[in-house]
């Protein structure tokens, strides 16, 4: 028996799980400081990966200063690192932070768990291979659960904004690349310095946006302590968790573990900001997580993107 690898296994598993249930109360936090304390969605993202990236670089340089430029010294990986910072870590949480806003924690992280769904259709046209009998009963199960949040059964109507819908997607497809994308360069690289760099480019163009001295809504001890929260909690260990995570076990397998993250948003959403979430909203996120369920049992490889 390989202990090493059982250990290797065990580590990515829960380090997977543990950056889901930091995720999904940090977006619950981000819902408080949204709707109750009036914090622009924009600004909170500049800070969280300004500060992240520059605390994990920190750590790294402070380390070994050579893995801190190792990245840039290849034009290939460059590039990789420039795409992963915009389109991978920018687009994923600005997606996220923006369904919440336009929405509420609960249905916005569910909404993006159609993620794993979507990275076994890319994997399956990667191959060409048409999808097995378990990946399309999760791909049904998603759309129903889908269908079933935005509509609550009803043809033709929405319950949640049209804007809360596109961001909620758009959350799904850049978790999807969040994840398969980056693979290759955690090959070669460290995850604090792949991540470090992911955030502090990504915060510096959204300075861009809005600026991190640009400061509004209503400053309490809750404000500070939900915010600290959120970069320390919600961003900084996650982010890193996740991607050792992706390291040690693969993609797939992270991505699919990932989704206690949409119970424990839905749950805390729910308890603790009285969060409306009917029975038809139960049933949407009972399909999405069903999906998860369905594509982590598949016999399928890890992802080797």
């Amino acid at each position: 028996m390989d202990h090493t690898n059982d250990h290797k296994v065990l580590k990515g598993f829960l380090l997977a799980i543990s950056a889901a249930i930091l995720w999904g109360v940090s977006g619950t936090f981000g819902q408080f400081l949204f709707q109750k304390r009036a914090i622009n969605v924009e600004w909170l993202i500049t800070v969280r990966m300004l500060m992240t990236g520059a605390v994990l670089l920190i750590l790294v340089g402070t380390n070994n200063i050579k893995d801190l430029w190792s990245i840039w010294r290849n034009r290939k990986d460059t590039v990789d690192l420039l795409l992963f910072s915009i389109a991978g870590v920018l687009a994923v949480q600005y997606s996220y932070f923006a369904a919440i806003n336009y929405s509420n924690a609960a249905t916005a992280t569910v909404m993006q768990y159609t993620g794993p769904v979507m990275i076994a259709v890319y994997l399956a046209l990667k191959e060409r291979k048409f999808p097995n009998i378990k990946t399309c009963l999760a791909i049904a199960l998603a759309v129903l659960g889908t269908f079933l949040l935005v509509t609550h059964g009803k043809m033709g109507t929405l319950s949640i904004s049209g804007i809360a819908l596109f961001f909620g997607l758009v959350s799904a497809v850049t978790l999807a690349f969040y994840t398969l994308q980056p693979v290759n360069l955690l090959r070669k690289y460290k995850a604090t310095v792949v991540i470090g760099w992911g955030m502090l480019i990504g915060g510096a163009a959204f300075c861009f946006v809005r600026p991190p001295w640009e400061v509004t809504g209503i400053w309490d001890s809750y404000t500070y302590s939900y915010t600290g929260f959120i970069v320390i909690f919600g961003t900084l260990i996650p982010f890193y968790a996740y991607l050792t995570a992706v390291k040690l076990i693969g993609g797939q397998k992270t991505s699919l573990l990932a989704s206690a993250e949409p119970l424990s948003a839905a749950l805390l959403a729910v308890l603790w900001l009285n969060t409306p979430f009917s029975l038809t909203d139960w049933l949407g996120t009972t399909c999405i997580i069903l999906t998860i369920v369905l594509l982590s049992t598949s016999k399928k490889k890890v992802i080797q993107a």
